[in-house]
């Protein structure tokens, strides 16, 4: 299969942007805002060096948000024909003047939006053939089928793609996007007496040049599954535990949906009367950056249209921002600042862009080394969050911390915290890598409850 000759035409999904705003017009909506998504990617997946899938995918679909005063209501939908949009525009029309009063709700002020868009490269024509990419996600498999100990694989896949988008409303809000996607990855599978135990790698970039070497991504899933083998739940009790960089971003999400200005106008966040104080140690930075070429979460301006900069969310341990949209903002008598999502169809969101832990002073070596009894975690799963106190706890699995080494795997254990106190007492190693859109260094905290046998 070969790979499509032109990039997607963001004009032509503008111009559908733009019609379905004045069809809405046309049939009496006071304002409007649409948008307009096309994708297109091409996934392999091999096993035992044979071709197992060849996955093609393209799709475009549209978003419409009508506004009759205080009233609103939107649609997603994926016939963009003639009569496909009428009807999407008529649906939306009726629900919008059926629908409640919202006094939050509303289009950007015009005096609030960006007045000109940043140069942020985010976009390189994808060109792996089919042939290609199966020959690549052969290459992964193989070099984690070398490990040995590594006994079958649960699949290998290679994959390229791009999106493009349109926005267009009645407050002047009018911009194109296009962004590339690409990665391989391999998932293995190893078994010793009778346990049996799996581990994966990946890498995904905007650009191929920023991919991780495929053989490496192979050899980490493998040495990461063979390691797991034997795994056993530890003893319960109070211990310093070091999270992998693997897994140590996902705390950041916790932050995230903190300080959101939904969770703090609705009055249920933990974090909702520490804007200006400390919550984390005066050594911890945590940087917003939505305009990082080739970042796989920048965007030149939010999904209201409001300019976004970068900044430090946490300065020398100080909370400085609330992420607000403008409904959050309105409601707390702030101004929008630039960290709203676009849904198709529905009210904005809320979410940072390229978020990051800066990046501390110690090896993760020499962060264990001082460890006598500890635990490393490099997966998590299931984590639980009470939003309004901070309560925390997750399933986890790793390695046990011996007399500064890293020992046995461990499986079926829990840690528990409250996120208030264990965010004081973040410590970052060295290790920082930019690998996603939230990324962390290896982080240690000390004296975390640990659930197990």
């Amino acid at each position: 299969m070969s790979v499509p000759s032109k990039p997607i035409d963001t004009d032509a999904l503008l111009t559908i942007a733009d019609d379905l705003v004045a069809r809405a017009r046309k049939l009496g909506a006071e304002h409007a805002e649409a948008a307009v998504i096309q994708s297109r990617s091409t996934e392999v997946a091999v096993r035992d060096g044979a071709l197992e899938a060849v996955e093609g995918s393209e799709s475009r679909d549209a978003g419409l948000r009508v506004f009759f005063g205080k009233r609103q209501a939107g649609v997603s939908f994926s016939d963009l024909s003639r009569t496909g949009m009428d009807q999407a525009v008529e649906r939306a029309i009726a629900m919008a003047k059926a629908a409640p009063e919202d006094p939050w709700c509303g289009l950007v002020e015009p005096d609030r939006l960006a007045r000109g868009l940043p140069d942020i490269t985010l976009y390189e024509q994808p060109r792996w053939s089919t042939e290609e990419l199966a020959d690549i996600a052969r290459e992964v498999e193989t070099a984690a089928r070398d490990i040995d100990g590594v006994s079958m694989t649960e699949t290998a896949f290679a994959s390229n793609g791009e999106t493009a988008s349109a926005s267009i409303a009645t407050n002047g809000v009018s911009y194109t996007a296009r962004r590339s996607s690409h990665g391989y990855g391999v998932s293995v599978i190893a078994a010793r007496e009778g346990g049996m135990e799996r581990d994966y790698s990946v890498t995904s970039a905007r650009r191929q040049a920023d991919l991780r070497d495929r053989r490496e991504i192979g050899r980490e899933a493998g040495e990461r599954t063979v390691a797991r083998l034997g795994a056993k739940q530890m003893p319960s009790g109070i211990r310093p535990v070091v999270f992998d960089r693997r897994v140590s971003a996902r705390l950041l999400g916790a932050l995230e949906g903190a300080i959101s200005g939904p969770s703090i106008a609705r009055g249920t966040s933990f974090l909702r009367d520490r804007l200006g104080e400390p919550v984390f140690a005066e050594n911890i930075n945590i940087i917003d950056d939505p305009h990082r070429d080739w970042g796989l979460g920048s965007r030149p301006v939010d999904g209201e249209g409001v300019a976004n900069e970068k900044r430090h969310i946490i300065e020398n341990g100080v909370l400085t921002v609330w992420l607000l949209n403008a409904p959050s903002a309105r409601q707390l008598g702030l101004q929008t600042n630039g960290y709203a999502t676009r849904s198709l169809g529905g009210s904005p969101g809320v979410s940072a862009t390229n978020l990051h832990v800066e990046a501390g002073s110690q090896s993760p070596n020499d962060m264990i080394a001082d460890i006598s009894d500890g635990l490393l975690v490099t997966e998590m799963f299931s984590p639980s969050l009470n939003p309004n106190t901070g309560d925390w706890s997750v399933g986890v699995s790793g390695f046990a911390i011996s007399q500064g080494q890293v020992a046995e795997p461990v499986s079926e254990i829990t840690v528990a915290g409250n996120l208030v106190d264990i965010f004081k007492r973040l410590e970052p190693a060295d290790d920082l890598v930019f690998w996603s859109s939230v990324n962390a260094p290896s982080l240690r905290v000390d004296s975390l409850s640990i659930g197990g046998a």
